[in-house]
């Protein structure tokens, strides 16, 4: 077993080599900071990123490695069943090289472009994901406050317009009020602030985005709910 990361790196060769870590700054000092993988780094390797990390800094290490940038979706049941969305970005022949990698984890994988088009992608997703968490989470707290079961106003629309995962297994999780981790509350503001930072840079003006970000730096922050699952965003309609 490798005792450092550059010696790993020199283990691997021109092999790949996997990177799964919570935050950019993680990620840039595991690649590029002081004893990062850079310093054994074959020229032939290919780096994977499977987490949620900044678009500018991804494009950064694609300047200076072979790198796939692969975030998922599909959270905790898509990994232990391996049924993951995987949204990948780098040049075609990196894509080409890490896809039977993927294609372990993920039942779908797309390739998206060059470098940063899949945390592009994964930010869109994650946009919708925050908002509906936080619409489901209203919605079945409307329903209860005004005397009907969010349990079946769930099931009710189940099937409807208004379906989706987010209503399938977290407003499951809603109705029991059953918030143990799996996706964490306190990462999901980390990519909705990255999101945030997406949405300046390209010059998008969104109110929704802002009041999603004031919403889960409250629940995370002011609540101290940030090692909850992202569903327990309930709380803060779930008053007296």
């Amino acid at each position: 077993r490798a005792a450092t990361l550059p010696q790993l790196a020199r283990e691997v060769g021109a092999g790949i080599l996997c990177i799964n870590v919570t935050t950019t700054e993680v990620v840039r000092q595991i690649l590029l900071g002081p004893g990062g993988l850079v310093e054994g780094a074959d020229p032939g390797a290919v780096f994977i990123d499977f987490g949620t990390t900044g678009v500018p800094e991804t494009r950064e290490f694609a300047g200076r490695v072979q790198w796939v940038d692969a975030p998922v979706s599909g959270g905790q049941v898509g990994a232990e069943a391996a049924t993951l969305t995987i949204m990948a970005g780098g040049t075609p022949e990196a894509f080409h090289r890490a896809a039977p990698v993927l294609q372990v984890v993920g039942s779908r994988v797309t390739h998206l472009g060059p470098a940063g088009s899949g945390q592009v992608t994964k930010l869109a997703n994650q946009l919708i994901v925050a908002q509906t968490i936080d619409a489901v989470a209203q919605a079945l707290r409307l329903a209860e406050l005004a005397g009907v079961s969010p349990a079946l106003v769930r099931e009710a629309l189940l099937g409807g317009f208004a379906e989706s995962r987010i209503l399938q297994l977290h407003g499951d999780r809603m109705v029991r009020r059953d918030f143990a981790p799996g996706g964490r509350a306190e990462l999901q503001l980390k990519d909705v602030r990255l999101m945030c930072e997406l949405a300046e840079s390209v010059g998008l003006d969104s109110p929704t985005l802002r009041n999603s970000l004031a919403q889960w730096e409250r629940f995370v922050h002011a609540e101290g709910h940030g090692n909850l699952d992202h569903s327990g965003l309930f709380l803060l309609y779930d008053r007296g």
